[in-house]
């Protein structure tokens, strides 16, 4: 089991889901995102409502570049702003579920959510 894990997780932190490497703008989230797969579980045994200060620094950042991937995917950004000099572009849709949903967007809205639950965590805490 324990082997299974570490493979599905060397797995995604190093290609996508067809097997090929992720672009520039997907480590970027991936570099943003890994470390508070770490932070937020650790803050809620005991519950810890300081690790918004060290959490959502990273949140923000993170949003920030998958707002910029969605918008270069969108084309609201012209194609030449995108990092990707070699390998997989960034402005490329390789993957689309339901007619709308890309991997950027996953990530705007996986970034989004934690910004909003760290936000009400900072509140919660200054109370």
């Amino acid at each position: 089991m324990a082997d299974r894990c570490q493979r599905h997780t060397r797995c995604s932190i190093f290609w996508r889901g067809d097997g090929s490497s992720p672009c520039t703008l997907c480590w970027y989230q991936r570099i943003f995102m890994f470390p508070l797969a770490i932070f937020l579980p650790l803050a809620l045994f005991p519950l810890d409502t300081k690790v918004a200060r060290y959490a959502l620094p990273l949140a923000l950042i993170g949003l920030g570049f998958a707002i910029f991937h969605w918008f270069l995917q969108l084309g609201l950004i012209s194609p030449s702003a995108s990092p990707c000099a070699q390998g997989s572009s960034c402005s490329e849709i390789e993957a689309e579920w339901f007619g709308f949903l890309t991997i950027p967007l996953m990530s705007v809205c996986a970034f989004a959510l934690i910004n909003i639950s760290l936000f009400a965590t900072f509140i919660q805490g200054k109370k």
